[in-house]
């Protein structure tokens, strides 16, 4: 598990009284996050810095460095974040074990609603896009569908929603240690969403009655080989460019590669290599409109690596598997502009929206 308990992790933290006006302080360039006028860096953060703090400057600048990722680039690298190489080995394994079942035993518990977000989606069911208009994107899925298959796992112990387990002679230890690995993965989200809350000068713990009902998403994806010929059509991907709906997105991949983030100063995609033993983290679209557009929600894609030559002709790509935890505040959470993200010469950008509203509106039009 996670080294760091919320409960302790909360107790630990020091308060934060500074109410200055936290998006006027950061400078535009910091932390080698643009490497030069032209160039494109996610920075990486050592968040044991945060964790281990022996001061509060020491914690405030660890803070403030996240902050600047998510404001430059809305991407940042987490470096010693904690959960043990161990701990995301073991649910790549058993994320694999579960993708090789047999498509009759996985299609038992297929997706079935926005409400609940649970269960397997199969390949090109599911097509990603920044569009909310239903029609746009079923014409954008019939043409380009994404190329990848997904499992959704939510809270288990929502008494609306269940999650859709496989037997568990058919997938031995699936639950369990998918059960773990989500707790694991709020622990973390919630120490990093008291960085943030340090960083953009509120109190340390602002955030924890908003978020502590884990109104999560964990989703296993796996990305099978597929041959270079389709991927040829027009706008097709192995998942087209989007933002995350949420708060935080914790990214666990594999050394495959294929995802790349949108540079916001130029617009062009850029590779996110995978280095290993970190974890990519992005901000979403509720923590966006939560901080007035401080925190960027950066569009990202999945796009093939290289592919290995099958003839003069035709090429294969290798299969790649990755781990998406997507943070989200609770369902009833009202999103508003936090107090330090407006003032006389930034206006609120944004209508209050709770949780559930925009994500579940966001969902209705993702799948068919």
């Amino acid at each position: 598990m996670f080294s760091v308990r919320a409960s302790a992790a909360t107790s630990r933290f020091c308060s934060v009284s500074s109410r200055s006006t936290a998006w006027r302080r950061f400078p535009s360039r910091t932390l080698a996050t643009i490497a030069d006028e032209s160039g494109f860096k996610i920075p990486l953060i050592d968040l044991s810095k945060y964790m281990s703090a022996s001061s509060p400057s020491e914690k405030r600048k660890t803070a403030e460095d996240i902050v600047n990722g998510f404001r430059n680039v809305g991407f940042i690298y987490l470096d010693k974040h904690g959960i043990p190489e161990a701990t995301v080995k073991g649910a790549f394994q058993k994320s694999k074990e579960f993708f090789a079942l047999p498509n009759e035993v996985k299609d038992k518990l297929a997706w079935e609603d926005p409400r609940s977000n649970r269960g397997y989606v199969q390949i090109g069911r599911e097509r990603v896009t920044q569009s909310a208009d239903s029609n746009e994107i079923a014409q954008l899925r019939a043409k380009a569908p994404d190329y990848k298959e997904s499992m959704e796992i939510g809270r288990d112990w929502d008494k609306t929603w269940k999650n859709q387990w496989p037997e568990e002679s058919l997938a031995p230890g699936f639950k369990q240690t998918m059960l773990e690995f989500f707790q694991t993965c709020h622990e973390l989200h919630s120490v990093v969403m008291r960085a943030i809350a340090l960083g953009l000068d509120l109190e340390e713990s602002y955030f924890d009655d908003k978020i502590n009902e884990q109104y999560h998403n964990l989703r296993l994806l796996s990305y099978p080989s597929i041959k270079t010929d389709m991927l040829k059509k027009d706008g097709q991907a192995r998942a087209g460019a989007h933002s995350d709906y949420g708060t935080l997105t914790l990214l666990f991949q594999d050394q495959v590669g294929g995802l790349e983030v949108q540079n916001p100063h130029t617009g062009q995609f850029q590779a996110a290599t995978p280095i290993p033993g970190t974890i990519v983290v992005n901000a979403g679209d509720l923590l966006a409109r939560w901080s007035n557009d401080v925190l960027r929600s950066t569009l990202h894609r999945v796009v093939a690596p290289p592919a290995e030559r099958l003839n003069a002709t035709e090429g294969i790509t290798p299969a790649r598997q990755s781990i998406a935890f997507f943070c989200n505040p609770n369902g009833g959470a009202e999103i508003s502009c936090l107090p330090t993200c407006t003032n006389a010469e930034r206006a609120i950008k944004y209508p209050s929206v709770t949780t559930e509203e925009y994500i579940v509106g966001r969902l209705k039009a993702t799948y068919m």
